[in-house]
């Protein structure tokens, strides 16, 4: 069973989501807040593997739980309402795994609950590219110089939401020998997830949104 806490300031919002989520056979919710602190204290007691958070919250915003629950080895998916809001890119450089909006269909907020758990980043909605591109400096940084051309072909194509398998059939490869250069790419460059490896490939220049990746 994936356990999950979800933690939302609109009372419509965090009834909806809880119920959808107690309805699936392999999720079990052990806990909903109402407000930033008392998802940090659910989290603490129950240990989720997922907390589903809202960014704007009472008492404490969504992104310092995020800090405190990834802390914790909980894997933080946050909730906004809007494609482009600011605090989202905040976010995951806190250290969650991906953003959802609040209109999500019932089926796919539970596969998204389960993406996550599993150990995957949510990087396919095209949504989370545009704002990481939106919000990001494109810093001129080490991915050049550390990293091996292959890791550096890896890494783009993880920047485009491509999963392990995708990438091994895109590169002819075996899936473990994917796995192996992402393991790597991570050390490498000292990043927590895939997630920050897409963050990190903007920042670079590695990837350019709307654009052609660098040569």
């Amino acid at each position: 069973m994936i356990k999950v806490l979800v933690a939302d300031d609109q009372p419509v919002v965090l009834r909806g989501f809880t119920a959808v989520l107690a309805a699936q056979p392999d999720i079990a919710v052990v806990g909903a807040a109402s407000d930033g602190g008392e998802a940090v204290r659910l989290a603490h007691a129950e240990r989720p593997d997922v907390a589903l958070l809202d960014i704007r919250m009472p008492v404490m915003n969504g992104i310092d739980v995020a800090r405190a629950v990834t802390d914790l080895g909980v894997k933080a998916l946050m909730i906004t309402t809007f494609d482009l809001d600011e605090y989202v890119y905040e976010a995951l450089l806190a250290g969650a795994s991906g953003f959802l909006l609040k209109d999500i269909r019932a089926e796919e907020l539970a596969e998204s609950v389960r993406i996550v758990a599993r150990g995957d980043a949510l990087l396919a909605p095209k949504v989370t590219r545009r704002l990481i591109a939106e919000f990001t400096g494109r810093r001129r940084a080490t991915a050049a110089t550390l990293l091996t051309p292959r890791e550096s072909e890896v890494l783009q194509l993880i920047a485009r939401g491509l999963s392990n398998s995708e990438i091994a059939a895109e590169l002819v490869v075996t899936e473990h020998t994917v796995k192996t250069h992402v393991a790597r790419l991570l050390s490498k460059l000292g990043l927590r997830d895939r997630t920050q490896a897409v963050i990190h490939a903007y920042e670079t220049g590695l990837v350019r949104a709307g654009g052609r990746d660098p040569a």
